[in-house]
């Protein structure tokens, strides 16, 4: 037969079979919540009946004739070689059996010296001679169970094994706390032992190895739902003799892979999966979308899987798993390690990451190759491309992130598997039909002044703002040979009264500065809004001077950061190496003893010049690409 049920109680449960922890399974991870309501579920029928009989003798018979059976759910086995994998009911299964652990630590206790202690430790393990193995078995966290059968204090089990073993010392003391208030005389114990194995209900569903995959995805949908990346789990090694995932350790490559993904963020192997089948399978923003529900659905449709081959193939199972799926990983992986800090090898994944750009993942997997050579180069191309384009269409005007993110699609199609010295092509000439189509102007460069002219700070979300001076801090930094004053993470997402860096406007709101502009109150709140009239302060500096006059701000301006300080003239002087980056740059710096129209523009004109340092068209030679 395909599924034979088995009506069972918990006596018969756990009195002949072992169960081993199926792949399908995901760790013990049932927290308190769980645990108690299981109980009071439990004691809900219990403490009822026994109110009413609580002057029975606790043996079997009073147990099933006075006591109603309790139905605590199914649990679904499959048997191969041999062994019994548990593929559905792990949680429930696990919770019974520490329930059990502690119903023996009680037994055993002076206080109950009970004569069920023998039959409740051979619900927790059977014995052979003086050896005993778990029914529940655990492999991997064995140490945890024999602690807590021995009677251990709980605080001082090593659950260095992994989540499972952590829960289950937590879960355990959970369960004590609980049966120590519920279970307080000799008499109400025995009988709560009696009913608990005799009249507590399981149906054990047994499935043969070629339906578990269909069997389990719908016990998820009607269930607690699993993660998608757990359904796939079951669904690809499902298809991988048992005794061959062994040998070729294809559970383990599951399982490091993806604990080294999630170690960046709870279930981001979904997240990963998602931006993988992006990659390499969707050729528009639309068609994207499928995955970004139940992607584990999508990869076995008919479209994708003769692309894929994964449906009923043993063979593509084991060559993806060791292929793609290790190799992927692992690039998201390196990519997510550069996103946290700013490192040399590849500075725009950092940039990007603190723009959230978070669909450079899916740009970089789609550039890459399994085992890439070129990987390095790839990154650092991709990287660039994306940085560039979402600066200088921001810069122009030209953004809008609906469009964007359809265009990064037509840009992932394009980079698909291509040579590194290909890629920065391929963005420029994206930009650069983004720009003529948001800004219906022929253009026949990426980056010019005049579309960034006007660009004022209106028109750019304050986070991008902050990050534009931020990128130019750096710059002025490395030209001076000096540290940055702040880091870039800082000046991009501080934001607190004090601490936090503010977006000030050089020119005060008053009647000085409003005579510059002959009382054209219009223009001045344009010119005012400029990007070459903006820099950030600290706080209590931006604070303070909100109402000056220019004369007063430049004194604000002291000891802040390297582009406010360019305003002054001590900016300038014995500053050879800031005076070796002028000349080499042709850079137009100068002080700034007054601060109106003129000098708007002076300032509008130096701040793009040092935009196109910043964000320079990237042609790759072809020693970089291969570098």
């Amino acid at each position: 037969m395909e599924i034979q049920p088995d009506k069972q109680n918990l006596d018969q449960t756990f009195s002949t079979t072992v169960y081993f922890i199926d792949f399908y399974q995901r760790d013990y991870k049932w927290t308190e919540e769980p645990v108690k309501r299981l109980l009071d579920d439990v004691f809900y029928q219990f403490e009822e009946v026994y109110a009413k009989h609580s002057d029975l003798e606790a043996n079997k018979e009073n147990i099933n004739s006075k006591y109603p059976w309790y139905y605590l759910n199914t649990y679904v086995t499959n048997t191969v070689g041999g062994r019994v994998f548990v593929v559905d009911g792990q949680q429930r299964l696990t919770t019974l059996t520490l329930i059990l652990l502690k119903l023996l630590a009680m037994a055993k206790s002076e206080k109950f010296n009970s004569k069920t202690a023998g039959w409740i430790e051979r619900k927790i393990a059977g014995y052979s001679g003086t050896e005993h193995e778990f029914w529940m078995n655990h492999v991997r966290h064995l140490d945890v169970l024999e602690k807590l059968m021995d009677g251990a204090d709980p605080s001082t089990i090593d659950t260095s094994t992994g989540i499972t073993a952590v829960n289950m010392v937590k879960n355990y003391g959970t369960i004590s706390k609980d049966l120590d208030i519920r279970l307080t005389t000799p008499h109400k114990f025995d009988t709560f032992a009696h009913y608990f194995l005799f009249r507590l209900v399981l149906i054990n569903l047994s499935v043969d190895t070629q339906h578990v995959p269909m069997v389990f995805e719908v016990i998820n949908d009607r269930g607690v739902r699993l993660k998608p990346y757990e359904i796939l789990k079951g669904k690809l090694l499902g298809q991988v003799d048992k005794l061959e995932l062994d040998s070729g350790r294809f559970n383990e490559i599951w399982e490091e892979r993806t604990q080294a993904v999630n170690r960046f963020r709870d279930d981001e192997i979904d997240s990963f999966f998602r931006y993988w089948l992006k990659a390499k399978f969707a050729d528009s923003r639309k068609n994207g979308q499928k995955f970004d529900g139940d992607y584990h659905r999508e990869m076995f449709a008919t479209d994708l899987d003769e692309l894929e081959k994964l449906e009923h193939n043993p063979s593509e199972v084991k060559a993806f798993l060791k292929g793609a799926f290790r190799y992927f990983t692992s690039l998201y992986e390196r990519v997510w390690e550069a996103s946290q800090s700013h490192s040399p090898s590849y500075p725009s994944v950092y940039f990007n990451s603190l723009n959230e750009l978070d669909s450079q993942f899916m740009l970089i997997i789609s550039a890459c190759s399994v085992d890439d050579p070129d990987e390095a180069a790839k990154i650092k191309a991709v990287s660039a491309g994306l940085d560039r384009m979402f600066s200088v269409l921001q810069l122009q005007g030209a953004y809008d992130s609906n469009e964007f993110a359809a265009r990064l699609f037509d840009v992932s199609t394009e980079i698909r598997e291509k040579s590194a010295d290909l890629i920065p092509a391929i963005f420029e000439q994206h930009i650069i039909e983004e720009l003529i189509e948001r800004r219906g102007v022929q253009v026949s460069e990426a980056f010019s002044y005049s579309l960034f002219r006007p660009m004022s700070i209106d028109r750019l979300n304050t986070r991008f703002t902050r990050h534009v001076f931020g990128r130019v801090e750096m710059l002025l930094a490395e030209g001076m040979k000096q540290k940055p004053k702040h880091e870039l993470k800082d000046l991009v997402t501080l934001r607190g009264a004090v601490s936090g860096f503010h977006v000030e406007h050089i020119l005060s709101r008053n009647a000085e500065n409003l005579a510059l502009f002959q009382g054209d109150e219009e223009r001045f709140d344009l010119e005012r809004n400029r990007l070459g009239a903006i820099l950030l302060l600290k706080g209590k500096d931006n604070i303070s001077s909100n109402n000056e006059t220019y004369h007063q701000k430049l004194k604000t301006y002291a000891n802040s950061l390297y582009w406010n300080e360019t305003l002054r003239e001590d900016c300038y002087k014995s500053k050879l190496d800031f005076t070796s980056f002028i000349q080499a740059n042709s850079l137009e710096f100068e002080p700034l003893l007054a601060f109106g129209p003129d000098e708007v523009e002076s300032r509008q004109r130096l701040l793009f010049s040092l935009a196109k340092l910043i964000w320079p068209e990237i042609v790759a030679t072809e020693d970089e690409a291969y570098a």
